[in-house]
């Protein structure tokens, strides 16, 4: 049987994608502000279940393939799917990954953002969250009816060559909506493949994962946490996008910003 490549979502679907997608935005946005120093990871995680159950809704992660964890909490050289524990103390000047998933009535929203913590950057983690931000925001302005896939990733490489930074490979943006993961898979990169053409109702995760140094990543003992090869640190940004007749839709945009 064929499998489609991609998915387009009904008008209802997309009202629901919607409702979940702030949902998402507005806990990463109050877990930002809420991050300081002194907190573990543990409780990062554990206000975030509390700030997703104030929206209504549940953990899109928690017991997602196993995953243990409300949310995806990575510091410093930890790339992607670090897990909240007791005793990994938040410190000024780490670099903070957040990746918050909401479940909302059978929708998801889905979304990331890294910063770092009561201090101000160094010039390199400087450069490496906004060339990441950049990089997103140039994903996104290639999300056009009659676009390919292979678009966005030509969008997204182009601001780290630019920054001179290691664009991880192993994992990538991808469709989300109805479930965590659809199809279609959106590199970070460009490939062989120019992937489906992009056409209204279709609901993109883009989520540039920027290093300083290599690309190259590995993961830990816990089967989760994956860090730079390196020691070097890394960015990791998202927002869910919908694909319409005109401009993209930015889905995960919190109800306080314009």
């Amino acid at each position: 049987m064929f499998k489609p490549d991609f998915v387009v979502h009904t008008a209802a679907e997309l009202d629901g994608i919607r409702v979940a997608a702030v949902a998402a935005a507005t806990v990463l946005e109050q877990l930002e502000l809420a991050t300081r120093p002194g907190l573990t990871t543990k409780a990062v995680d554990d206000l975030a279940g509390a700030l997703i159950s104030s929206q209504g809704g549940r953990s899109a992660f928690l017991g997602y393939r196993g995953y243990p964890g409300q949310i995806c909490i990575s510091l410093n050289d930890e790339v992607v799917h670090g897990i909240g524990v007791p005793d990994r103390i938040v410190r000024p000047g780490d670099l903070v990954s957040l990746d918050v998933g909401v479940e909302l009535n059978g929708f998801i929203g889905d979304n990331a953002r890294s910063f770092i913590v009561a201090t101000e950057p160094s010039p390199d983690a400087a450069r490496l969250l906004s060339a990441s931000e950049e990089a997103l925001m140039a994903g996104i302005a290639a999300v056009r009816a009659g676009n390919y896939v292979r678009d966005i990733s030509a969008a997204v490489q182009s601001v780290a060559d630019r920054a001179k930074l290691g664009v991880v490979r192993e994992y990538v943006g991808h469709g989300c909506g109805c479930k965590l993961h659809e199809p279609p898979e959106v590199p970070n990169f460009v490939t062989r493949s120019r992937g489906p053409r992009l056409v209204p109702g279709m609901v993109l995760a883009i989520e540039p994962m920027f290093n300083l140094g290599t690309h190259k990543v590995f993961t830990e003992s816990d089967r989760w946490t994956v860090r730079t090869i390196d020691g070097t640190l890394s960015a990791h940004f998202e927002h869910m996008v919908l694909v319409t007749e005109t401009e993209p839709e930015i889905l995960t945009w919190p109800k306080t910003r314009k």
